[in-house]
């Protein structure tokens, strides 16, 4: 298993050895011995999970993963399952576009596979919402082909072992290049895991712990006492702030008015409360009240600060919006929101109730 363009003592051979005592324990992971004792990793789990960790951390992950398996236990339950379920499980993971691309991959998978997940990369790639990387760890994990799995930790560990010193994201390339040369024949899922362990754990982004690393005595950063500062990332551009209004209308037995978004864009398919357009655009309140300004909310995206106006009115029963319906106690939990509705929520009830 050893990769003979890696530095001395950078091989997969020593990772794995490494891993297989040191290896976290995941709710979706199969341990090495496990492996070894027949047991074969679940596809479905392993692409549930790695939908859901993308751009968030294992510790946020892990109460979603549990709620999700319980209720949809393989991938024809997710499959049948209603939009507005999955969305409402789904608030406060964010990036709502992967929430949407979980139920159609999981619809395709059952519909043109037969509920059984491909294990060829490029089969897998057609899927909605696969990427280079999902498939990569599907295939891998799930079904131990040598395919390689590139994450942020990966990317971390690899400009650090190589010593890889130009700034991301224009080093990416030659960072897959040198995962690619480093994944081993046998144990590729394991191997996968192994190297995600270590950025996880040990290689980590502020104060790596090199002292105790299994890749220590080769890792040609380490040598030249740049570690920590690798990768290089290219200055990011300031984000711009956009403005947007929202309207929070209660009626008196307790109901909120309440809109689902249009199923693409930034919270796309979500349940809310109806607002502006975050350009300045639809400015129409969703009916004729006293709202009363309950102050403003930040909420920051990927590539925008949003600063939203909360309104608030207590709306009389009979009330007929132009847009949206009204939800009950019985139907509606506020934590069924994205974290953006629950804080225009949160800072129109509690202000409220606060005086």
């Amino acid at each position: 298993m050893r990769d003979e363009t890696a530095s001395d003592g950078v091989t997969a051979e020593t990772l794995l050895t490494w891993y297989d005592a040191h290896g976290r324990d995941l709710p979706w992971r199969v341990r090495p011995e496990a492996r070894l004792a027949g047991v074969q990793a679940d596809p479905y789990r392993i692409w549930l999970s790695e939908v859901m960790l993308q751009q968030t951390t294992v510790a946020a992950v892990k109460a979603y993963y549990a709620r999700f398996t319980l209720l949809w236990p393989d991938v024809r339950a997710l499959a049948s399952a209603e939009d507005g379920a999955v969305m409402a499980e789904w608030a406060g993971l964010g990036y709502y576009a992967r929430a949407r691309n979980l139920l159609a991959c999981a619809r395709a998978v059952v519909d043109r596979h037969g509920g059984v997940f491909p294990a060829d990369l490029a089969t897998l790639r057609s899927l909605p919402g696969i990427g280079p990387y999902t498939a990569g760890a599907v295939a891998a994990i799930a079904y131990d082909l040598p395919e390689v799995v590139v994450d942020g930790n990966v990317e971390r560990v690899m400009s650090r072992v190589f010593a890889i010193e130009d700034p991301m994201p224009d080093t990416k390339p030659v960072l897959v290049a040198a995962a690619t040369r480093m994944t081993p024949t046998l144990r590729a899922g394991d191997y996968a895991q192994a190297v995600m362990d270590l950025g996880a754990t040990i290689c980590t982004p502020r104060s790596p712990a090199c002292g105790i690393c299994p890749w220590m005595h080769g890792c040609q950063a380490r040598a030249k006492g740049i570690a920590a500062d690798l990768p290089r990332k290219r200055a990011k551009a300031e984000k711009p702030t956009r403005q947007g209004t929202v309207w929070v209308g209660q009626r008196s037995d307790g109901a909120f008015l309440l809109e689902r978004r249009e199923g693409r864009g930034l919270l796309g398919g979500t349940l809310g409360f109806p607002g502006t357009g975050w350009d300045g655009s639809d400015l129409r309140a969703p009916v004729q009240a006293d709202w009363v300004h309950k102050g403003t909310v930040r909420h920051t995206f990927t590539h925008f600060h949003l600063d939203l106006t909360v309104l608030h009115a207590a709306l009389p029963q009979g009330t007929l919006p132009s847009r949206g319906e009204f939800h009950g106690a019985n139907a509606f939990s506020p934590q069924d929101l994205p974290t953006l509705m629950r804080k225009a929520h949160d800072a129109a009830v509690l202000r409220r109730q606060g005086g």
